[in-house]
């Protein structure tokens, strides 16, 4: 998520207080909001998956995921 995207979606939050937003506006958001989120899940995911835990016995281990 680039630097520019992110104002963008601020500018279009403050707007949408303000004033309010066109239909285009509000699926400009909508499609921004959904990327910011997926990029925030993945950076989440790719800091767990290298997160080392330690047990109290010293040994340490990577974190895994569950299976559903």
């Amino acid at each position: 998520m680039t630097e520019e995207k992110i104002a963008r979606i601020n500018a279009l939050a403050k707007k949408s207080r303000a004033e309010g937003l066109t239909d285009a506006e509000q699926k400009e958001q909508a499609a921004l909001r959904r990327e910011y989120i997926e990029a925030m899940k993945a950076s989440l995911k790719s800091q767990l998956d290298n997160t080392i835990v330690i047990d109290p016995d010293g040994r340490s281990h990577r974190l895994r995921r569950e299976k559903k």
